[in-house]
């Protein structure tokens, strides 16, 4: 069983409950973050934090199916050791205080290690020292949908004033973590690296069974087929959305809303989804991860 979401994680969401939304965001080399689980000192330890080879990383930017691969990635776990699922450390790297770096740093071997930083900002012990990393990312018009819906739920966060009014400035990269297109065209950069697996939401969502055998092999898990097909079949995402109250309790559904493809549909004026179509044709429409992404079917 999974242990339910970190005491830290919930008194810091009662903490921000008396945080005024203009002081929940600052910016630091360029970049927003929240001023409560990310403050300036957790993110200039992070830079001391040692990776190893034996990590298995999981980035994503915000809202592209980072708890999904969590929970995903402890049941891959858990099945090739033959030990309990168990959750040790909140996931975001750049959430742990330096006392808890230093935890991080003993931890034994191999650590589950998560972050929403883009790759610059990422400790660079794990690139030189090869961790395996799995990077997953969605189609941009669903990401900014679910963000705005996550910036109205979630209290460490600030509220989104209007859905116009955040869409102009997800476009702008004037969001928590930053521009989606920094964080894509970064990784593209990187996605011939054989210690880097790309996936996307999309893709989870139309087989999760061969995203499991994929993600397994990629980090020397093995699985038998009946394993893997037992870890698809308990990590739907309506699966997950139905033990989140377990896992997140009374905050499962901030973690958790849809998890549906295409719902961009129901938000996005046609303007608006020109105006994406246009951004993302001017900055990933002739790259290997555009063509991952594909666009085309999920976005028009």
């Amino acid at each position: 069983m999974s242990k339910p979401m970190s005491a830290q994680g919930k008194s810091k969401m009662e903490e921000a409950k008396n945080v005024k939304d203009e002081n929940k965001l600052y910016l630091h080399e360029g970049i927003l973050y929240s001023t409560i689980m990310s403050p300036p000192e957790n993110l200039k330890g992070l830079k001391e934090l040692e990776g190893r080879p034996d990590d298995i990383l999981l980035v994503a930017y915000p809202k592209c199916g980072f708890n999904w691969m969590v929970a995903v990635l402890r049941k891959i776990m858990a099945a090739a050791s033959g030990q309990q699922e168990v959750s040790q450390i909140p996931p975001l790297m750049e959430f742990f205080s330096p006392d808890m770096q230093k935890v991080v740093g003993e931890m034994p071997s191999p650590r589950l290690l998560g972050t929403h930083l883009h790759p610059d900002n990422i400790p660079g012990t794990f690139i030189a020292k090869k961790t395996k990393m799995l990077v997953v990312f969605r189609n941009p018009k669903d990401t900014v949908v679910s963000y705005y819906h996550f910036m109205n739920t979630n209290p460490v966060l600030p509220n989104a004033k209007s859905w116009d009014s955040f869409f102009t400035d997800f476009m702008e990269g004037e969001v928590a973590w930053g521009s989606y297109f920094d964080h894509a065209l970064a990784w593209e950069k990187l996605m011939d690296n054989p210690n880097i697996l790309m996936v996307t939401y999309e893709q989870m969502k139309e087989n999760l069974g061969q995203g499991v055998q994929q993600i397994s092999k990629f980090f020397g898990f093995p699985l038998t087929e009946e394993q893997v097909q037992t870890i698809a079949g308990q990590s739907t995402f309506n699966a997950m959305k139905d033990s989140s109250k377990n896992t997140h309790g009374k905050h499962g559904n901030v973690f958790f809303r849809k998890g549906e493809v295409g719902d961009w549909k129901n938000h996005l004026s046609e303007a608006q989804s020109k105006q994406m179509d246009k951004e993302f044709e001017k900055h990933l429409a002739h790259t290997k991860l555009g063509a991952k992404l594909k666009y085309d079917i999920y976005c028009k």
